[in-house]
């Protein structure tokens, strides 16, 4: 059995129905700030912990309410969550008898329900709306106030089983079976971690205290009870001991103590003091301080290590104790049967390296400790070392939350499908995840564009960050596999944000009179130019697949027929600014010649390029054009070192920036980067 799914109704972020898909062991949550994570681990907590309050405040109401809506009926929250037979589950498991009376669905596979609502009760609500009519005010806030102190206090909330129109109420023999530990993101583990006085320590002392006996697999259950029984007796023999030393160190004391008791009245009735006890293991475990060797044996308490070491330690307790209190051995007809875990921001105080092994060791005792585990993070490491399947993406847009599963996203009866996925997560690496949490992306296929839009960005006036805009460098043109991500035309469980797509068109010929000959790359001014050759205006399939504006994905390029790359673009546009002639361009000499002098004629500029075989093309194919401000850009394109001269272009530019805004440094950005940075912004 595994928790399918839960519906949050009114529940703070959460407005109208809104239902979250589970996979039957890890879940993982992720999103930006305030789309939803925290409040479906406190929902699951609403239902399955026992111990966790179910009265709710004013501020759990979800606040998108209109006043018409408000004093028609009171506000109400209703949670509700579906369970569903495992794959593989036994047919008559302890797990189908737990959850009988919650059934809804009895063939196989079985499915049960439980519902929590809290609500204003029937009686009150014709007093709730004369005092709701009674308020003229145009200010929501004042209903809401009405609400809390007039109304809050009669709420009352109640636990369904099965079909929530029945009104069965929950019995709570059934709900302590239910084991959910959580960990909150804000933590004082090293108070939890100091003595065995603490109920966490406690609890796994005493489960794993004589733990080689219990699990000794050489013997049977009433061989191992006597052999624990045999070990109690020693240590209640020699603690006695120890007990009838202190009775007899405090033997003449206590004759003092009865003389007082005496003399103040205390014994009238032949009664006196008297100091007794027994000293067994649980008393004892107070005495114990949990601390940590190091190899040279030297000890130190957990006060002196580090806050992510610490965390580990508790959540390694913590799953310690749900094994504790999963054995029937142990606990009998008491023991839980369900476990759940539900940790916030497992990351804090973690090292990159101790998420990925943090996260192992949730997957080696998920088999036997705990049976389905919820986290929320905002750690890309922790996503990109986390399968596709188990990710649940929020985002919020308008006041509304959406739920993504990248995973489902990928048909794998379809090849294509299956290529992708497996792509996806094996190049879904920390930087790349970052588009799981952003707001809205920009995908690049180089380093180029990655690096100089955010400068490009600052000339626009705007910022990327600000705006929570990430861009990602898919490192070619890989785009189609990951837009699967994102195209909710495509599937239902695709992330609904926002998705610019830079690239290039790169154009190409082959030669026809050679057989199977390959397309190469070719100048936009090459097009068309030879018949014996065979031309594409684009290499790029995706160029035309995402070309309505008005969708949530869409791709940007130079224009046909006049651009090609990135690069070539970014002379094209601005070929008399030396600004971007950078150290590393390797023919910087001519081409600042040709910013300098480009009001000479175009046989007198290209007349000084020099005849090597790049430079005899691009002669050839800008003969009859004589573009000055082309040759300038394939010139610069024949000589680029592209991640080099961008990082040196980019720090020019933001050392001119305060030059641009005042218009006494004229740059331009490529038209089609200019169109695409505002329309993700829009």
């Amino acid at each position: 059995m595994y928790i399918a799914d839960i519906e949050i109704e009114n529940f703070r972020g959460f407005s109208g129905k809104k239902v979250i898909e589970f996979n039957d062991k890890f879940n993982i949550f992720i999103g930006h700030n305030n789309s939803g994570k925290t409040t479906i681990i406190k929902a699951l907590q609403i239902l399955f912990d026992t111990s966790y309050p179910k009265k709710l405040g004013i501020h759990d109401f979800n606040r998108k309410i209109s006043i018409e809506d408000l004093k028609a009926n009171p506000p109400r929250v209703k949670i509700s969550s579906t369970l569903k037979e495992s794959e593989g589950e036994s047919i008559y498991s302890e797990d189908i008898v737990l959850v009988s009376t919650m059934l809804t669905k009895i063939q196989r596979p079985y499915e049960a329900k439980i519902t929590y609502e809290f609500f204003l009760p029937e009686k009150e609500i014709e007093e709730y709306k004369t005092a709701m009519a009674a308020i003229s005010s145009t200010n929501i806030e004042e209903y809401w106030s009405e609400i809390e102190h007039s109304f809050l206090s009669k709420y009352v909330w109640k636990l369904y089983g099965g079909d929530d129109k029945l009104k069965m109420v929950v019995d709570n023999d059934i709900l302590s079976k239910f084991d959910f530990e959580y960990v909150p993101p804000i933590r004082d583990v090293e108070r939890d971690l100091s003595t065995g006085s603490n109920s966490l320590l406690k609890e796994v002392i005493d489960f794993f205290i004589d733990y080689e006996i219990k699990n000794d697999t050489t013997k049977t259950k009433d061989e191992i009870k006597s052999d624990l029984q045999k070990v109690k007796r020693e240590f209640a023999e020699s603690s006695q001991q120890l007990m009838s030393k202190l009775q007899g160190r405090l033997t003449a004391g206590e004759k003092h103590i009865v003389t007082y008791a005496n003399k103040t009245g205390a014994s009238y009735d032949e009664t006196s003091p008297h100091f007794s006890g027994v000293l067994n293991e649980t008393a004892l475990y107070s005495a114990l301080r949990l601390n940590l060797e190091d190899k040279t044996g030297i000890k130190l308490p957990p006060t002196n290590n580090g806050l992510g070491y610490n965390n580990l330690i508790y959540i390694a307790l913590l799953l310690a104790k749900m094994q504790k209190g999963a054995m029937g051995e142990y606990y009998g007809s008491n023991a839980k049967l369900f476990s759940i875990l539900a940790i916030e921001e497992p990351e804090a105080h973690l090292h990159p390296s101790l998420q990925y092994r943090f996260l192992k060791f949730l997957n080696d005792n998920m088999k036997s400790n705990v049976r389905q585990i919820f986290i929320s993070t905002h750690s890309p490491n922790i996503t990109a070392a986390s399968k596709l399947d188990n990710l649940i993406v929020l985002n919020k847009e308008k006041d509304e939350i959406e739920i993504a599963y990248p995973g489902r996203v990928f048909d794998l009866k379809n090849k294509d499908d299956k290529v992708s996925k497996s792509y996806v997560e094996r190049y879904l690496d920390v930087t790349k995840s970052d588009m799981l949490f952003a707001k809205r992306i920009i995908l690049v296929e180089g380093i180029s564009e990655q690096l100089l839009l955010p400068i490009f960005t600052r000339y626009l006036k705007r910022d990327l960050v600000d705006s929570h805009v990430t861009v990602i460098n898919i490192g070619g043109r890989y785009f189609s596999h990951f837009l699967k991500l994102f195209d909710r035309e495509r599937s239902e469980y695709a992330i609904n944000k926002r998705v610019a797509v830079i690239t290039d068109l790169d154009p190409v010929r082959k030669k026809k009179s050679i057989k199977d000959a390959r397309y190469s790359s070719c100048y936009p001014f090459e097009l068309n130019k030879d018949n014996s050759y065979e031309y594409k205006a684009t290499s790029n399939d995706i160029v035309d697949l995402y070309s309505d504006r008005k969708k949530s994905i869409s791709v940007f390029t130079q224009e046909k027929n006049i651009g090609c790359t990135f690069e070539y673009e970014l002379l094209l546009y601005n070929f008399t600014c030396k600004e971007l002639i950078v150290p590393s361009i390797s023919n910087k000499e001519t081409l600042l010649y040709l910013m300098d002098n480009y009001a000479l004629e175009y046989e007198e500029l290209v007349a000084t390029i020099g005849d090597s075989k790049g430079c005899k093309r691009i002669k050839k194919g800008l003969e009859g054009t004589k573009n000055k401000a082309q040759l300038i850009a394939a010139l610069y394109l024949l000589n680029v070192s592209k991640a080099e001269s961008a990082q040196e272009i980019a720090e020019v530019l933001y050392e001119k920036e305060a030059d641009y805004l005042k218009s006494s440094f004229v740059f331009m950005i490529p038209p089609y980067i200019e169109e695409a940075i505002k329309w993700v912004l829009e």
